[in-house]
């Protein structure tokens, strides 16, 4: 059982998760033809591949994002789940910019691929500078990026947090320009 120290501290660190996020929220079920599998994963390395379809319909790369269950997943042209990881989306509000900054649902593509250097241009307000390792932008300011704050959680300003090794994974032996990024609503 958790003390209300320890509620307190993990309420603290999402605070300051918030105020150090480089992009923007909370869950729901989901329900997409494209992503129909009766399936799903029994064991990957990271635990997480259990939580997604291990086979999807598809008939090009695609990167499922999850945040009812936090997490991503790497599909290959034929559907198969090749990698997945831990996911944190965006929060349902952000007290530094005073409304609800939740990752957009939808069907999107990847507009451009950053470096170990990504920064964002907005967070932390009011000059931006917050590390965004290997960046790949979906939705104007959305995107997928590498983070030492990344949680089972939603906490974000909107981009997609994951862990630094599987940004670096995603940016260079997975995406390019044009890769399918699904984002599941919550």
């Amino acid at each position: 059982m958790r003390s209300v120290g320890s509620g307190i501290s993990f309420l603290a660190c999402c605070t300051v998760s918030l105020a150090l996020s480089s992009c923007s929220s909370m869950s729901d079920t989901y329900s997409d033809d494209s992503l129909t599998a009766p399936v799903y994963a029994a064991n990957y390395p990271t635990g997480y591949g259990s939580r997604l379809p291990t086979q999807i319909e598809t008939k090009e790369k695609v990167i499922v994002v999850d945040p009812n269950v936090h997490t991503w997943g790497a599909y290959d042209s034929g559907g198969n789940l090749v990698r997945s990881g831990l996911a944190t989306a965006g929060s349902s509000w952000c007290p530094d910019i005073g409304r609800p900054c939740k990752t957009k649902a939808g069907h999107f593509r990847i507009q451009s691929l950053g470096s170990a250097d990504c920064k964002s241009s907005i967070y932390p307000l009011p000059k931006g500078g917050a590390p965004m390792p290997y960046c790949m932008f979906f939705n104007g300011n959305q995107g997928l990026h590498g983070s030492g704050e990344v949680v089972e959680g939603n906490i974000s300003h909107g981009c997609v947090r994951m862990h630094v090794s599987d940004a670096e994974w995603l940016r260079f032996d997975f995406a390019k320009t044009g890769t399918k990024v699904i984002v599941k609503p919550y």
